[in-house]
């Protein structure tokens, strides 16, 4: 049998809403399409679509009853709201309050945090009941979502928090209450929205205004704004600062960071007790993601040796570094699927990531290089020097071909050499039929850009090469 997650009484008293019969939840949604068996179904309205059109489906799907703020008749038991996405909030606040025993670690920054979150719920599941955001929820519905459907008896929480304003990761955090709160780094992301890195920075270090008292901040040592960051969280009452980085010092340190096949060989002091593990993605960014969620595990009580054998065996997650051998005549290439976002930090360390695993090909005779790179959003006036300064890069890490994919990028397309130059297209589909019919057996392909280019396009028809271009 499957255990109740929410009770119909324990909705009531959370949401102050009235529900029109008793029934018990094991779930929550706010997709009619993704509704399992027995799971709450919230009906949020947006600008685009409004889930009280698609609540019969959900009680078709399954769903044990639904929250509304709309009148109408409806196919099963309802709870009455005066705004549903008010409830959805409300839920995750309760989630949270509820899990008593849970240590929750709140994870932000402009790049890695995804895959820094994912490393703290391989190291934490291992080590107890854990709860882990899925995908990218991170934002004002996706924190209290996530919260919502923490189970009571969690021993841990891992929470992705995320924003494009300020103001947003105060709100967000203040819901999820995280005793550990971990920022990766912070870089020119979202630059359309701010003045400068310093209002970045300020903007990231809002996570601590949720932390719980004499929590733990884990902070990059390495940052040229550390300082502030240690400030804001010791304002704020964390009791115990740990750090991560190359210098001296700290907590964490990475020694190095070495591509070997296609994973990362990573040597490191932790404590000053000097530790190595494998990781199975490429590049010394990587590394350091791993520092900064040991550092999350240890704020959060758990065992440093689990830890690090957890790490060994994590999976990637999709778009974020995964790396597969993918058939084709003669052989196979490598592709580096970093196709989920982008900004002018991470592109940069999956250049490096490219140029790493091509060496590495070149010592048994293969290994051109493909970048195959999609527009970078929200970097402002700045945005076209940023693309254009993606050219050096290319040419210092000596790439053999660069596949662009929109406006933004065709600034780098133009300023790399003639030879450098495959193909630009306005979109991500355009360029898969010129892509495939270029690359043979040794080749390494990474793709990136940002979600709304859908470079994951390309990643998929490339992981199935015999696929016609649309």
């Amino acid at each position: 049998m499957v255990k109740s997650l929410w009770t119909s009484a324990a909705l009531e008293k959370a949401l102050g809403g009235k529900s029109s019969a008793g029934f018990a939840a094991a779930g929550v949604s706010i997709d009619s399409r993704s509704v399992a068996p027995g799971d709450l179904f919230i009906a949020l309205a947006g600008p685009s679509h409004d889930g009280h059109a698609f609540v019969a489906d959900a009680f078709k799907a399954g769903a044990a009853g639904a929250v509304v703020h709309k009148s109408g008749k409806y196919p099963g038991p309802v709870i009455r709201v005066p705004d549903t996405m008010a409830a959805l909030t409300a839920l995750g606040a309760a989630g949270r309050v509820r899990a008593k025993a849970a240590r929750v670690i709140g994870v932000t920054g402009s790049v890695g945090k995804t895959g820094t979150k994912e490393m703290l719920g391989a190291i934490l599941a291992a080590q107890g009941k854990a709860h882990v955001s899925q995908g990218s929820h991170n934002n004002h519905w996706g924190v209290p979502l996530t919260l919502s459907r923490l189970p009571a008896d969690a021993a841990f929480a891992v929470q992705e928090i995320g924003m494009n304003h300020a103001g947003e990761l105060a709100a967000l955090t203040r819901i999820a209450r995280p005793d550990v709160a971990v920022i990766t780094t912070v870089g020119p992301a979202h630059l359309e929205y701010f003045a400068d890195l310093a209002a970045i920075v300020a903007a990231k270090c809002e996570i601590f205004e949720g932390l719980t008292p004499g929590g733990a901040a884990v902070l990059p040592l390495d940052h040229g704004f550390f300082g502030d960051m240690e400030r804001a969280a010791k304002a704020a009452g964390a009791g115990n600062v740990i750090t991560f980085g190359v210098k001296e010092g700290a907590d964490l340190r990475l020694l190095s960071a070495r591509v070997i096949a296609l994973r990362t060989e990573v040597e490191a002091e932790i404590g000053g007790q000097a530790v190595a593990f494998s990781l199975p993605f490429v590049g010394a960014h990587w590394g350091m993601n791993a520092l900064a969620a040991i550092g999350g595990a240890i704020g959060a009580g758990a065992d440093i040796a689990a830890a690090l054998d957890a790490l060994e065996h994590i999976e990637v997650p999709a778009g974020r570094g995964a790396l597969s051998e993918v058939p084709c005549a003669d052989g196979d290439f490598v592709l580096i699927d970093e196709s989920y976002n982008a900004n002018p930090q991470s592109m940069t360390a999956a250049i490096d990531a490219l140029a790493a695993v091509a060496t590495m090909r070149q010592l048994f005779g293969t290994g051109r290089a493909f970048a195959v790179l999609g527009d970078m959003f929200e970097l402002g006036p700045t945005a076209k020097a940023l693309h254009a300064a993606v050219a050096a890069q290319l040419k210092a890490k000596e790439i053999d071909r660069l596949f662009a994919a929109g406006g933004l990028m065709k600034a780098a397309f133009d300023a790399v050499p003639e030879k450098m130059r495959a193909a630009h297209a306005e979109t991500a589909d355009a360029l898969i039929a010129p892509l495939l019919a270029e690359i043979r057996a040794g080749d390494v392909v990474m793709v990136k850009g940002s979600h709304g280019m859908r470079m994951d396009r390309i990643a998929a028809a490339l992981k199935n090469p015999t696929r016609k271009a649309e």
